[in-house]
């Protein structure tokens, strides 16, 4: 059986098992690239394609999905924080 992990919503919806591999993976590279920025915040656009940038082609699957998803889960468990009320969306390490 595969190791997978069921990811959290930040408004209790119901989360997704996703690949354990693929989750580390991804928030391995939000976190590489949240902690590199000399800003705070990030657009979520442009903290998206920086992710995308430093899997750099190595990910078997949409990043862009996973990125979302891990985004979410990071959001209800107090790593990240989206800044309220910001348009577009700003993302942040908690």
């Amino acid at each position: 059986m595969r190791d997978t992990i069921r990811t959290l919503h930040p408004e209790k919806k119901q989360g997704v098992n996703i690949s354990r591999e693929k989750y580390e993976v991804i928030r391995n590279a939000i976190l590489c690239v949240l902690q590199a920025q000399k800003q705070k915040e990030m657009t979520f656009m442009r903290f998206s394609r920086a992710v995308e940038k430093e899997v750099n082609g190595s990910f078997d699957g949409s990043v862009m999905w996973y990125v979302t998803t891990v985004k979410l889960d990071m959001e209800a468990r107090g790593e990240l924080k989206r800044v309220q009320n910001s348009r577009p969306q700003l993302v942040k390490l908690a």
